[in-house]
């Protein structure tokens, strides 16, 4: 066990990504170097032109603007958190949250990064997927994806992209909750993720919204439901042990996403710090060393960057043992920056033998737009198997966050594969207002590889 530190298009220049190459795998094409990268000056482009970031020199495209949603013209789109699988299997679908949380599937082709209308879909391109917010694509099937129906919050479900159907896979209600989960106009769900194999669903169920939740359900499609309420601290179920969890603290759940291997459900709360539940056991530990700031659950291990020493400074801890902090930047070069939060993800789905790196996008929590340091608003990659320290630098995400609108962060979601990212942009401001005058903001996606 490692235990280190805690502590209008315009004409722009092309900068060659072989010439500033690093030629460090799985990236060889990024740049690695801690110099400072300003940033060029840079109309956003049209959707479905691919373009190359005039200064960290990735290949990049828009995928939304005011035109995507023709029922609700100049609204914005964003990017769901690493909450979820946005992107299929393949890597041939992905979907973007636009206006009244409507979740907005696409196609996708690899090979030439440009977008196209799935089958079904409507005018502007894009077809809503008929679940309720947070779906996930499956790990194993690119047809596929999770949810909860929407006229039926409780029930997960499924949807098949080629038959344009959603099937109720099974009502939470049956349960047996304690009490009773009970259909009805005050019951919400959100957050639905799976293990690697699909083998198990999770979900955050109960009350009126997010944040008063009071059940965390585990649903295992071979033995059953598995509940957890975590306002009286009681676990049952149909399978494992019963009885009050190993804390003693209650809480309400904001968020709730199961790890690759489907043993852990982290759990977020309204505090600094957040809630492990080992599905297996009555086990829950409250994670509270440097634990706060943006972070993203893998197979087995949990990844954040809670701002210590420096803003890039990031931990890696397993889910069974919160304590066990490995620094993956270490040692952490002089001299510190400064100034950046970072959204993070990773793939849950990669077994903790062939840890895929982490990757992110660093955005100013005072909306700040100019670049002065090295790792400033820029989309990243960082190493996790702790070989060494490596970050891979690609793009400038040019995302201003503006406290009042808190989607308009920089929140990312990388394919299972590690190939491309995509993320939150008003890109510097340029991409307009919501008829009602709130900022817009728009998905763009990144080549990693």
């Amino acid at each position: 066990m490692s235990h280190r530190s805690v502590f209008s298009i315009l004409a722009v220049p092309i900068v060659s990504a072989c010439l500033l190459a690093q030629g460090v795998p799985p990236y060889p094409n990024a740049i690695t170097d801690r110099l400072l990268h300003g940033k060029t000056a840079m109309a956003p482009p049209a959707v479905n032109a691919v373009f190359q970031d005039p200064d960290l020199g990735a290949s990049m495209v828009r995928i939304t603007d005011g035109n995507t949603n023709p029922k609700h013209p100049d609204s914005f789109f964003r990017n769901p958190s690493d909450t979820v699988n946005e992107w299929s299997m393949d890597n041939r679908k992905f979907y973007v949250v636009g206006s009244s949380t409507a979740e907005l599937a696409f196609a996708f082709d690899p090979a030439s990064m440009t977008i196209s209308p799935l089958p079904g879909a409507g005018v502007g391109g894009a077809l809503q997927i008929p679940l309720r917010p947070g779906p996930t694509f499956s790990f194993l099937d690119p047809d596929l994806m999770y949810g909860t129906a929407l006229k039926t919050p409780l029930t997960i479900a499924t949807y098949r992209f080629s038959t344009g159907k959603a099937t109720p896979l099974f009502d939470t209600t049956n349960c047996g909750t304690q009490p009773p989960l009970v259909a009805g106009p005050t019951q919400s769900s959100s957050d639905t993720t799976t293990s690697a194999d699909d083998s198990r669903i999770v979900i955050s169920a109960g009350a009126d919204a997010f944040g008063n939740r009071p059940f965390v359900i585990v649903y295992d499609q071979k033995v059953g439901c598995r509940w957890y309420n975590t306002q009286t601290g009681q676990i049952g179920g149909q399978w494992g042990p019963t009885g009050q969890a190993s804390t003693p603290d209650t809480f309400s759940v904001n968020h709730s996403r199961i790890s690759g291997n489907g043993q852990y459900v982290r759990i977020g709360v309204a505090k600094k710090g957040f809630y492990v539940w080992d599905v297996t056991s009555l086990n829950v530990q409250f994670c509270s060393l440097y634990c706060h700031g943006y972070g993203a659950v893998g197979y087995d291990s949990y990844i954040n960057s809670p701002g210590r020493l420096d803003e890039m400074n990031t931990f890696r801890r397993p889910l069974g043992d919160l304590a066990a902090i490995t620094q993956l930047i270490d040692p952490l070069p002089l001299p510190h920056y400064w100034g950046m939060e970072k959204t993070l993800a990773w793939s849950n789905g990669r077994s903790n033998s062939n840890l895929p790196p982490v990757c992110g996008a660093a955005y100013s929590p005072t909306g700040n737009e100019e670049v002065k340091q090295p790792y400033d608003g820029e989309i990243f990659c960082i190493e996790t198997d702790g070989i060494a320290s490596t970050i891979w630098r690609f793009a400038h995400d040019r995302a201003v966050w503006d406290p009042e609108y808190y989607w308009s962060q920089p929140f990312g979601n990388i394919t299972l594969d590690g190939r491309f990212f995509s993320f939150t942009s008003s890109w510097d401001g340029q991409v307009g207002t919501t008829p009602a005058g709130d900022p817009r903001t728009d998905v763009w996606i990144v080549r990693l590889d």
